[in-house]
């Protein structure tokens, strides 16, 4: 008997029974070939997903951090334009 089911693609169209398993496809060919022989990306990418909102964590801080170092970069840059004398206007012959 006929019946109807639930299925997944990755971006290449390859058929997956879980949306985990699409996903970790994905990830894998963003990744590519790692390490000789089998590659290391599948198993790398399971633990990307698996480790995900650590990860995301990680990347919001990154970019925190970042942030605070233009913040800094910015203020040096105003306090060292105070320490630079104009020199005089030369006329133009």
């Amino acid at each position: 008997m006929a019946h109807t089911g639930t299925g997944f693609f990755d971006r290449k169209g390859n058929f997956f029974k879980t949306a985990r398993d699409a996903t970790v496809s994905d990830l894998a060919g963003l990744l590519g070939q790692i390490g000789e022989g089998e590659s290391l990306a599948p198993g790398i990418a399971y633990m990307l997903l698996e480790r995900r909102a650590e990860i995301e964590r990680l990347f919001a801080e990154h970019d925190k951090m970042l942030e605070e170092e233009a913040a800094i970069k910015a203020a040096r840059q105003s306090e060292a334009g105070d320490n630079v004398a104009k020199l005089p206007s030369r006329p133009v012959a």
